[in-house]
């Protein structure tokens, strides 16, 4: 029979400790220090979460363009406001009315799908919430 030396072989608890002590240096590395409360790690990503710059899509800045709807500073900062709250409230795909202009907002990406004016159908489908501001 073969005797196996257990100098070569690291037992359960040294295996443990080590990965133990391995994430704990990976978990210092990421926060950038140890003094870091999860209240402060929390708060920054729900604001890095919340901060919602829109873009448009190729079909809604033809929509824009065809329907003639021109947005204003105003508009354009109400329409980021409503996608932020439809983020707050989990929404996905959102409407969001600006004056007398809808919006389909796909919240996850940030994307203003669509944009409908007065002269229009309202009929709205595939989405989850609505956001009138």
């Amino acid at each position: 029979m073969n005797h196996i030396s257990q100098t070569n072989f690291t037992s359960i608890e040294q295996m443990s400790g080590q990965l133990l002590n391995h994430k704990s240096i990976k978990t210092n590395q990421v926060n950038g220090s140890s003094n870091v409360t999860f209240s402060e790690i929390l708060k920054n990503q729900t604001t890095q979460t919340l901060d919602v710059s829109l873009k448009f899509s190729k079909h809604a800045n033809e929509r824009l363009a065809s329907r003639n709807i021109d947005l204003s500073d105003s508009q354009l900062e109400r329409l980021n406001t409503g996608a932020r709250k439809a983020q707050e409230k989990g929404i996905n795909e959102s409407l969001v009315m600006v004056d007398n202009i809808a919006f389909i907002v796909n919240v996850k990406n940030k994307t203003v799908v669509t944009a409908v004016n007065d002269s229009d159908d309202k009929i709205f489908t595939n989405i989850d919430g609505a956001v009138i501001i």
